[in-house]
């Protein structure tokens, strides 16, 4: 394996600077989009239902969901981390939600911080990912540190996630990926949890999952383009001008998250498929299952509510669940299988 390419208080900074910068600077996509914007919902003037009726729960990785949400991968490994993860357990426990938490690399480098993530005690019935960096299998983590911060987290899965591009311009980055498809076939047969791969705003294709599917991957997280961008976050903390400008060049690299739902879907009908990238509302959510993804994970609204207080965060997820069901209540879909079934989902391009 190569060594780190930066300390565990580098890396702990680099956790501290990202909640940061996502909160206080405007590091979204500038031109792309998700292109959820080019699908509109027909509207049923006569749904033929009754508002108790919608059900929006559902399973994922044999899972009770009572909304297809999760929490997706933010943070940890800061004292400003360790509360905003205690305040997104709760709340996913609340509304049996699904969540993970960001890279936990800062936990195996510095395990006095590994609390941060051990969110297990206030959410003890939540479908819980696990989360690390793809490439740290070329450095300092193997199968024996992935087994290490499943237990952190008690969790039911592991997300790697790929990230070439923000480790490129990222100062200190980790860049070298190859032979990565051989490390995470081994540790794919290896783990006593699924392994889910996940990009990190930049999508994943589907020639992509397919050879992720073929050396064990058991689900897909598109993080597709539209959202954050990732160069954009380390633009702003860019070292050199060189480092600044590759941020800013590269803004809006990537595939747009509808893209990336519609072609893994269209090639593997079965595969657990995550939507992320972009996503803002319930609205964005409901397109998003109907296009083909089984739940769709949300970032910054999270991040943003978490940062505020417990009943900011109550306050979304309510929100999110009554887009959501209005949806389907408003395209008469009593169900989210049957919204999926459904023909309301129409192209507007």
């Amino acid at each position: 394996m190569n060594p780190p390419t930066s300390t565990p208080a580098e890396t702990q900074n680099r956790k501290a600077d990202h909640i940061r910068i996502c909160l206080e600077e405007d590091v979204q996509c500038q031109q792309v989009t998700t292109g959820l914007e080019r699908y509109r919902f027909t509207h049923c003037c006569l749904p033929e239902c009754d508002r108790t009726d919608i059900d929006i729960s559902t399973n994922f990785l044999g899972k009770s969901l009572n909304a297809p949400l999760l929490i997706s991968s933010m943070t940890g490994g800061t004292e400003r981390a360790g509360m905003i993860n205690r305040r997104l357990a709760e709340v996913a426990q609340r509304y049996k939600l699904a969540m993970g938490v960001g890279s936990q690399r800062v936990a195996v480098e510095k395990p006095q911080v590994a609390d941060t993530f051990a969110i297990r005690k206030y959410a003890p019935d939540v479908l819980l990912f696990a989360n690390l960096g793809a490439v740290q299998l070329n450095y300092q983590c193997g199968v024996d540190e992935c087994l290490r911060i499943i237990d952190i987290l008690e969790a039911d899965a592991l997300i790697l996630h790929i990230n070439p591009l923000q480790e490129f311009i990222q100062p200190r980055g980790d860049t070298n990926f190859r032979g990565l498809f051989d490390k995470i076939s081994n540790l794919c047969s290896k783990l006593p949890v699924p392994v889910i791969a996940k990009e990190v705003g930049n999508g994943i294709s589907a020639v992509m999952a397919e050879k992720l599917i073929s050396v064990g991957v058991q689900a897909i997280d598109v993080a597709g383009a539209g959202g954050t961008s990732w160069a954009l976050v380390e633009s702003e903390r860019a070292e050199t001008a060189l480092q600044r400008r590759l941020g800013r060049t590269f803004a809006d690299w990537g595939l747009p998250t509808a893209e990336c739902i519609t072609s893994i879907r269209a090639q593997f009908p079965q595969i657990p498929l995550i939507a992320s990238g972009g996503l803002r509302h319930g609205l964005d959510v409901a397109k998003a299952i109907a296009l083909g993804a089984d739940i769709a994970g949300l970032a910054m609204p999270f991040l943003q509510a978490a940062d505020v207080s417990e009943t900011a965060l109550q306050e979304l997820v309510e929100v999110l669940i009554a887009e959501i069901t209005t949806v389907l209540f408003c395209t008469g879909n009593r169900t989210l299988y049957h919204l999926k079934q459904s023909d309301s989902l129409q192209s507007i391009q």
